[in-house]
């Protein structure tokens, strides 16, 4: 595993995956997988607006997605088969970004249907939450699913989370508020950062 910060954010090279934020050459790769994987990603997705699976809603969103990340609110990573640079197979989010007393985000994650079994969440996972722990300096990675998820479920029980709750209608699910596992995953090496010693 390898990470390397670069002008406009990080890259992380795993064993199989090149992982980083989204560019506007990009768009074609980011419509391809979601037109492609439609029908596997609705269940644990809210609605898709009705532009999602344009181009000019995509150039937007990725505008966005790199205006937080220059922000600190987010870090929204897409995952590329390293052997097929064009081809995007999934994609992370570390969304709301917290520090001051906290230091913590919110985990989202996606993976191509045809890439399931094969242990590349695994693989991509481990590496962002390394990231999200040595680069961003955060002392909690947190992360919820649906209690019939329990492919998520392993997974992430798998990486070390701990189911800390359940949350009775939590996250808007295809029109519907549904509930939600909560887990959560603590580095036990953080360090205030830098500034906080001056």
């Amino acid at each position: 595993m390898e990470h390397q910060l670069i002008s406009t954010g990080p890259m992380i090279l795993t064993t199989r995956l090149l992982i980083r934020l989204a560019e506007a050459n990009d768009v074609p790769a980011l419509l391809r997988y979601y037109h492609e994987n439609a029908d596997h990603l609705a269940p644990t997705s809210p609605l898709w607006p009705p532009e999602f699976l344009t181009a000019a809603f995509w150039l937007r969103q990725v505008a966005r997605n790199n205006d937080d990340f220059a922000q600190g609110r987010a870090v929204k990573l897409v995952l590329f088969d390293m052997s097929e640079p064009e081809m995007m197979v999934g994609q992370i989010s570390l969304n709301n970004i917290v520090r001051g007393a906290a230091y913590y985000c919110d985990l989202g994650y996606s993976l191509a249907e045809d890439r399931q079994g094969q242990g590349l969440m695994w693989e991509a996972l481990v590496s962002v939450i390394r990231y999200a722990f040595d680069e961003l300096g955060l002392h909690r990675v947190m992360a919820a699913y649906l209690p019939a998820n329990e492919r998520s479920g392993r997974l992430l029980r798998r990486l070390g989370f701990v189911i800390e709750g359940y949350a009775r209608d939590y996250l808007l699910i295809q029109g519907r508020w549904q509930d939600q596992v909560l887990v959560g995953l603590t580095n036990p090496e953080w360090q205030p950062p830098e500034s906080a010693h001056s």
